[in-house]
């Protein structure tokens, strides 16, 4: 070893930091290629009594380096945390596997006993997940509580394998009657896409005591989402979920919202960039409104939510006495939308929690729909036809429709699935009648909204997620709230209002409700026009139900 490098490594190991059971070279910057080059790290090592925790990371280890490193390592059984993440900057990939491999050797042979692994940062590919392979999978990985692998390329391989060694070690574990407790999981940046993401969510079911989940900017979509978030509502204790930078869509974050229900631990919430959307907002603020009750923080950003739903998820906060920082930076509110939840929040005097809307992408462009007749209001003919389609003539035979219909739906709900699949079938019975309300029989008036009463009693008194996604499909389908897909509207029709103005009234109609009807109507003025007098009466009751509840 040239002597000018033995005075570097000399000075570097002169800044080692020692104590509390903790022996650090961290962030020194040393290039250690060899069992020379290491001489005086491996006597440190060695006569250090009581290690319990090796900083290693920000230094670039070498095999043979580790393979000396390894063998200090072979007698230090209490040893519990490896901070070695960053630590093969500049190598070959097909050196860390073995190097690694080494390491976990020595502290399998030790009988070591590790609560912490921080491997993040390094970028060894699903060929260094074969490394640790057998470490996970051994007895000095039953006690593992926080596993660390943050930006390591592991690939959807990786994440297989990775899934595979936990499965195996909680299996083991158990048998011994004292099964894996892992509280902290970080994998972000790994491509883990959906396979990997469905691979780790089977592990993480089983598991069952995951307190934080780090999974951003991994690939994942829809179909991904929905594994981990059936996977999370197995594991009561999580506090953190980081799935930022992920593409959930309504989908993937109805299903994150079911998951949510049952986790009332939650403190930090960061679905951002995750093109949560506004129909994907407005689940979100449901489980706000009935769980969540320690939430510190709340992070929907850049998720193309507009106006009316980001006012939704700000008035869902309002009772959460925890509450820190919501970011809803980089959607859809426009500038007045940006003034109005500025405003919102101002007045429940949780101002200072909202983070900047600096980077606001202004309102969407209106997009021409050949399918959007929400705002073609029918009042002459609408009725006729659709008795006509339903086969339905005389006031007897439509009155014993409509109680039959009422009976058919009221059995089905509530449901236990809050993505409705039969949303539209609803949206079609409501329409059966509604348009007879403009009628001047009596008893048809009176069928139609008993018949009303009947339905939606039975949908909004299930949870309040469920009947946040009813009404968010209403509001699709009126053309009040942009949805996915191609879901088709109806045509509007004053009846429609009518019956929803008499729901608004009833005693079954929380406030809350009306309120988000009463938000995305407020902020869609122009929407119905051609309905303007019964869209003004239903206006107006649903401003007097939202006063009501102060």
């Amino acid at each position: 070893m040239a002597s000018d490098d033995i005075a570097q490594l000399a000075d570097a190991l002169s800044k080692t930091h020692v104590g509390d059971g903790e022996l650090s070279y961290k962030g020194l910057g040393m290039k250690l290629d060899n069992a020379q080059s290491v001489e005086e790290l491996v006597h440190e090592i060695e006569q250090y009594q009581g290690l319990r925790a090796l900083r290693l990371e920000g230094n670039t280890v070498g095999v043979e380096a580790a393979q000396a490193i390894a063998k200090a390592l072979e007698s230090k059984d209490l040893l519990q945390r490896c901070y070695w993440s960053d630590m093969f900057t500049g190598r070959l990939r097909s050196e860390i596997p073995t190097a690694l491999r080494s390491l976990g050797s020595a502290l399998m042979g030790a009988g070591a006993r590790l609560t912490e692994l921080d491997l993040s940062d390094n970028a060894f590919g699903p060929d260094g997940v074969k490394g640790i392979e057998q470490l996970l999978k051994s007895p000095s990985c039953y006690t593992l509580r926080e596993l660390k692998l943050n930006n390591c390329g592991m690939g959807i391989g990786g994440g297989k394998i990775l899934a595979e060694a936990l499965t195996e070690c909680h299996k083991q574990s158990s048998a011994l009657g004292a099964p894996l407790r892992l509280r902290v999981f970080i994998a972000g940046r790994n491509r883990l896409e959906n396979e990997g993401a469905r691979a780790l969510a089977r592990a993480f079911q089983l598991l069952g005591s995951l307190e934080e989940v780090h999974m951003p900017q991994n690939g994942i979509n829809y179909t991904g989402v929905k594994a981990l978030a059936s996977a999370m509502r197995h594991n009561p204790e999580l506090r953190v979920l980081n799935f930022n930078d992920n593409t959930f869509t309504k989908r993937g974050t109805l299903a994150m919202a079911q998951a949510l229900r049952h986790l009332r631990n939650i403190q930090v919430i960061n679905f951002g960039d995750c093109l949560v959307r506004s129909e994907g907002a407005v689940a979100i603020a449901a489980v706000l409104r009935e769980g969540l009750p320690i939430l510190k923080e709340l992070n929907l950003s850049f998720g193309e939510i507009t106006e009316a739903a980001a006012l939704v998820v700000a008035q869902a906060v309002m009772d959460k006495p925890l509450m820190e920082k919501m970011d809803l930076n980089g959607n859809c509110l426009g500038e007045e939308g940006c003034e109005a939840l500025r405003e919102i929040m101002q007045n429940m005097d949780k101002g200072d929690m909202l983070a900047s809307l600096s980077d606001d992408e202004g309102e969407p462009e209106d997009e021409d729909d050949d399918d959007d007749a929400s705002d073609e209001c029918t009042e002459d003919d609408e009725d006729t036809d659709m008795v006509k389609e339903n086969g339905v003539n005389g006031k007897e035979e439509k009155i014993h429709t409509y109680k039959l219909h009422s009976q058919l739906f009221c059995t089905k709900f509530p449901s236990p699935n809050c993505d409705f699949v039969s949303q539209a079938e609803i949206m079609s019975f409501l329409s059966l009648g509604i348009t007879c309300l403009n009628s001047e029989e009596a008893e048809t008036k009176t069928a139609v909204l008993e018949t009303t009463d009947g339905v939606l009693k039975k949908l909004l008194s299930g949870s309040v997620l469920q009947s946040y996604c009813f009404l968010s499909t209403l509001l699709v389908k009126m053309g009040l709230l942009k949805g996915e897909g191609k879901m088709k509207k109806v045509s509007v029709v004053p009846g429609q209002l009518l019956c929803l103005e008499h729901a608004v009234r009833q005693d079954y109609f929380p406030c809350h409700h009306a309120s988000l009807l009463h938000t995305f109507m407020s902020k869609n003025t122009e929407a119905l026009e051609s309905c303007s007098s019964a869209r003004e009466r239903l206006r107006a009751a649903l401003e007097k139900r939202c006063h009501d509840q102060f």
